[in-house]
């Protein structure tokens, strides 16, 4: 049961969504930052949106995502994701194990974060974007 799973505070485990330019456009990614000393293990992601648009109740598909593991101090990305879902709030369920303890944490970026006010240099991937710790 998950009453039984000892959860412990995710800490130095942050999730971006930035802006890369393409010979085709700009291309909007989600990306997994590890700024931890140690390595990530079965990383389990889970995203989806949800929201109201002009009035009308949305939800995306739910996404999942494995990662066999991630280095420590690194960076990988998730998804790529399209602007047209900025309107909504984009979910994030993060779930990894360091070494055998597992560590949770749910990411939200609401509708207004993509303001153009909030998009900033993310320095550990070298793109503009939006930073959730």
């Amino acid at each position: 049961m998950k009453k039984d799973i000892d959860f412990h505070p995710v800490t130095g485990v942050k999730l971006a969504i930035a802006k890369e330019e393409t010979a085709t456009g700009t291309a909007w990614a989600v990306y997994i930052i590890n700024l931890n000393m140690i390595e990530l293990k079965n990383i389990m992601i889970t995203s989806k949106g949800y929201g109201e648009i002009n009035g009308e109740i949305k939800k995306t598909s739910m996404l999942r995502h494995m990662l066999d593991e991630l280095g420590e101090q690194a960076v990988a990305k998730i998804e790529a994701i399209d602007p047209s879902v900025f309107a909504l709030n984009n979910e994030f369920w993060v779930s990894y194990y360091i070494m055998d303890q597992i560590f949770d944490k749910k990411f939200i970026f609401t509708s207004g974060s993509f303001d153009p006010g909030f998009i900033k240099l993310i320095p550990e991937i070298g793109l503009e974007g939006i930073l959730h710790a």
